[in-house]
């Protein structure tokens, strides 16, 4: 799933025009499921090392994990705060604190450039988006 996830966003990444090694994702929760901090068997790991094996940047944010506990199990860290400079969004967990946001949100991550890509693996903001490229599974 991962490995299939972070490929079709970099081919949807391509379609849109942008540089691949220029491009900035941000990928949303990192624990192994929603709204607790383990971290062990997060298939979320696959995802952040496939994107930056094709050297796509990105960022990770959680509420929930330890930035420390990730470096030691996977190699990545956390970020603070997320940007706002962001080709692409990965929501991979469906953290509580996640489905509260709106698309006007997503769009305030997003670089102010055409074709912005959300991907929603849990499919929590199906049919509630309308302006952003849209992907789930």
């Amino acid at each position: 799933m991962g490995f299939y996830a972070a490929k079709q966003l970099v081919k949807k990444l391509i379609a849109a025009g942008k540089n691949i090694q220029q491009s900035k994702v941000l990928i949303m929760g990192v624990t192994f499921k929603e709204n607790v901090n383990d971290i062990r068997n997060s298939k979320v790991a696959d995802v952040v090392c496939e994107l930056k094996s094709y050297g796509v940047n990105v960022d990770i944010i959680d509420p929930h994990a330890n930035s420390e506990e990730l470096n030691h199990e996977y190699g990545f860290s956390l970020c603070g705060k997320p940007s706002d400079d962001y080709d692409a969004i990965i929501v991979a967990v469906n953290h509580k604190s996640y489905m509260q946001l709106t698309e006007n949100d997503f769009k305030n991550m997003m670089k102010n450039v055409e074709n912005p890509i959300l991907v929603d693996i849990k499919g929590i903001y199906r049919s509630k988006i309308k302006d952003l490229q849209y992907w789930s599974f």
